[in-house]
């Protein structure tokens, strides 16, 4: 027997609940939208939006249930009666118009609370007519129980629903009454669904009449089209009442805006006359300031004074309220005429405003916008004035660098918003640690750093543990990612005595923790500063190697494990270093990631590997690994077309290899680069597939056409079961998606028979060939014996 709701991950296309979920939230706000409107106006009017929400509602209804109806898939032949589903539509329709028209005609609580719950039992009557409009391989029982659950609740669901007030204008103003109107839907629905068990009979047979699911998914297609196009109406009536009401408002505002300043009009010092802003201002009744005396509310003789040798130039001075109270005000006074006599009129603005934002700017200039704390300026001015203390007091000053681990990770995969978070979380935490003679600020980024006076580096150690272990126990969010971070740590006088030697060796330590195993706090070293030298001169070597012809390739046979025949190569980069000599990948490659000149390395690799190939008489296949700093390079697929044409390679002889590492930062560019380079004709294979973020569904949602299985898997599999069960694993894998498969690092011949008996595909590893010229391999690429070449072998 089958129960909807007990299969519901394993029989259910969980795209389609998504979309009948919603497509239902769209036809409540739909309704509730159309259902507002219907209230504000009257006649025949209200009467033609009732009826456009009962057609909204009830093809919403119905288009949500058999969108969810669709989504189950029990593995048996079924259809639907073309009568009775159009019945349920109709139903649907007349008793949701029934619900909403007693509701809003008739008015008051209890009228909505009945059209709700009338409207409840349309969703009950057009779910089980739907139902019986269900032909199917079996026979259908029902829990007397669940069904009368189900047309309570939404009975219930559907009077509060009406019984919500959502007249007023304004999105968030309908939520509520949506919200319930979608519970009550879908309360029924999944409640009802739950009602019913399917038991399988081969005796029952479809009629041949029924429905099909998919002239099914039509009707309900061109139903949710309906529904769009009633939520299009509803948005542009609800757009023109906004933009009326908007228009009203600015045309209000700009009459309050001619006398947004307060106004006074004196004679000596007593008030004649004064507008609505300055009674505000000054906290009394507008009729209670005719006959007050001027100087009792600016009390200040030098204002007066400036007012009177300076008229027509404003003048700063604090206002007195009724209650005491001082406001800073700009005044400005001006002679007029008032019935007939010489006046003065005296405008009054307040300065709060003002000040306020000058505070802020001034708090934004000193500090982050995002945590609140010391911004890069503000540190430098406090560290160079802690510098000079320690110097009088002869004490030490300790500052910590903080940056935070695999921080780019977070924004990616969980967003900014995520990382903001963790952000805000880090300020907190560690600011409740630090004591207070001692300072944080944000750097930029996600780099902190911390300021603090001490006796030793034992002080500055503690607190570094402290902030460790606090970090280690608080998250960005109860659901949200670890926060990780690690610390290095300088000292004022051992280690520089000038600030940008100080926060340069804090920085240094911080880059050894990191390199070290990360979570975890490093004192600066001189030898430190040596290791950051050497690694920046590799870099800057690093940028010129392509141009000084110090990179060459080197060439890896691939081969068919059934003959033994050699189907392409790999190819490998090296560095010989003029000075260093052979430098490894496992060195080069990370740096020329970090800094970009991989791109321009990857473009050399990629035209030296392609002219090659082209060259070869027998059309052998050569591979290309492509970083995750190309794949999100938006010129890469151009630049292999051009590469390609310049060469002549036939693209299906190119193989471009990707690592699911350099899928994980943005899948979505990544998925279309590949779509991309796949277009042009070459093929897209899995790099070291078992390592790293190694994961089923990218299988599935990339388009690999080949899978390589990385070499610690293959080694030893012959003597190793769990091994062995991996591997057999993968190429089941492999066979079940009809993907090639090719194992690396193969280096024994029982390896290979391993391979061989368990039908892998391809093969590669020092048993076929170690990484050599491509020289050394004429007889498979032009069928001649090898020619004498310079030993340049590499392991």
């Amino acid at each position: 027997m089958l129960t909807v709701v007990g299969c519901l991950v394993e029989a259910h296309d969980l795209r389609l609940v998504a979309l009948a979920a919603a497509i239902c939230g769209l036809s409540a706000l739909t309704t509730v939208f159309l259902v507002s409107h219907s209230r504000r106006a009257d006649g025949w009017m209200q009467a033609s939006w009732l009826y456009v929400a009962a057609g909204a509602g009830g093809s919403g209804i119905w288009a949500t249930h058999f969108i969810a109806m669709l989504a189950y898939a029990p593995g048996l032949p079924g259809g639907y009666d073309i009568a009775l589903t159009a019945l349920s539509l109709i139903i649907a329709i007349i008793l949701v118009g029934s619900g909403l028209s007693l509701a809003v005609l008739v008015g008051g609580g209890l009228a909505a609370w009945t059209g709700g719950a009338l409207l409840g039992l349309g969703i009950a009557a057009m779910h089980y007519t739907g139902m019986a409009a269900y032909e199917i391989a079996g026979t259908k029982a029902w829990d007397p129980v669940a069904v009368a659950i189900s047309l309570v609740l939404g009975a219930l669901l559907g009077g509060a629903a009406l019984a919500t007030r959502f007249g007023d204008k304004g999105v968030r103003r309908q939520l509520p009454g949506a919200l319930l109107l979608v519970l009550a839907i879908c309360g029924h629905h999944f409640t009802a669904m739950g009602a019913v068990t399917i038991t399988p009979d081969p005796t029952v047979v479809v009629s041949a009449t029924a429905v099909p699911n998919s002239w099914l998914a039509i009707a309900v297609a061109l139903a949710s089209f309906a529904i769009l196009l009633f939520a299009g109406a509803a948005l542009a009536l609800d757009v023109r009442d906004r933009r009326q009401a908007v228009r009203e408002a600015d045309r209000l505002r700009s009459l309050a805006n001619a006398a947004v300043e307060g106004l006074m009009v004196c004679t000596g010092d007593t008030i004649v006359s004064a507008n609505h802003s300055f009674a505000r201002l000054v906290g009394l009744p507008q009729e209670a300031l005719a006959g007050a005396s001027l100087s009792a509310f600016l009390p200040a003789e030098a204002a007066r004074l400036a007012l009177a040798s300076q008229p027509e130039r404003p003048v700063e001075a604090e206002l007195r309220q009724a209650d005491g109270g001082l406001v800073p005000v700009e005044v400005i006074m001006q002679t007029v005429e008032h019935a007939g006599q010489p006046h003065y009129a005296v405008a009054v603005r307040d300065l709060r405003a003002r000040r306020q934002a000058e505070h802020q700017i001034h708090f934004l200039a000193h500090h982050d916008v995002l945590t609140g704390l010391a911004n890069r300026a503000s540190f430098s001015k406090r560290l160079e004035q802690v510098m000079r203390d320690a110097d009088s007091t002869q004490r030490k000053l300790a500052v910590l660098c903080l940056d935070l681990d695999r921080f780019k990770e977070v924004n990616d995969l969980f967003g900014h918003a995520a990382g903001d978070a963790m952000l805000e979380s880090v300020a907190r935490i560690v600011t409740g640690e630090l004591s207070g003679n001692q300072m944080m600020a944000r750097l930029g980024g996600d780099e902190f750093a911390v300021l603090m006076p001490c006796e030793g580096p034992s002080e500055a150690g503690r607190l570094a543990e402290r902030i460790l272990e606090a970090l280690r126990s608080g998250k960005a969010e109860e659901s949200g990612p670890q926060i990780a971070t690690s610390i290095g740590i300088a000292l004022y006088p051992d280690d520089a005595d000038e600030r940008a030697s100080l926060l340069n060796y804090a920085d240094t330590a911080l880059y050894r923790a990191k390199s070290e195993g990360r979570g975890t706090y490093r004192f600066f070293e001189a030898r430190m500063g040596m290791e950051v030298r050497d690694r920046r001169l590799l870099e800057h070597d690093l940028r010129h190697a392509v141009a000084r012809g110090e990179m060459h390739l080197v060439y890896q046979p691939q081969t068919d494990v059934g003959s033994g025949e050699v189907t392409g190569f790999e190819v490998l980069l090296r560095w010989k270093h003029p000075e260093r000599g052979l430098v490894s990948p496992a060195v080069f490659i990370p740096i020329a990631e970090e800094s970009d000149a991989i791109l321009q390395i990857g473009e050399w690799v990629l035209r030296e590997a392609c002219r090659e190939a082209a060259s070869w008489p027998k059309p052998l296949t050569v591979a290309v690994n492509v970083s995750a700093v190309q794949i999100h390079s938006p010129h890469l697929v151009g630049l292999v077309h051009e590469i390609l044409l310049q060469t002549g390679l036939a693209p299906h002889r190119l193989d471009v290899e990707v690592t699911e590492t350099a899928l994980i930062r943005d899948p979505s560019r990544a998925l279309l680069t590949l779509r991309q380079l796949k277009s042009l004709g070459l093929r897209i294979a899995m790099d070291d597939f078992g390592t790293g973020y190694s994961s089923l569904s990218n299988l599935r949602s990339f388009p690999f056409d080949k899978i390589k299985i990385d070499g610690s898997f293959v080694r030893a599999v012959d003597s190793n079961e769990q091994t062995a069960a991996i591997v057999r694993s993968v190429l089941g894998l492999g066979r079940g998606l009809r993907l090639p498969v090719l194992a690396e690092g193969v280096e024994t011949d029982a390896e290979l028979s391993f391979l061989a008996a368990e039908h892998c595909h391809a093969a590669q590893g020092y048993l076929m060939g170690r990484p050599s010229p491509i020289g050394e391999f004429a007889r498979h690429t032009h069928g001649v014996e090898p020619v004498a070449v310079d030993e340049q072998k590499v392991a």
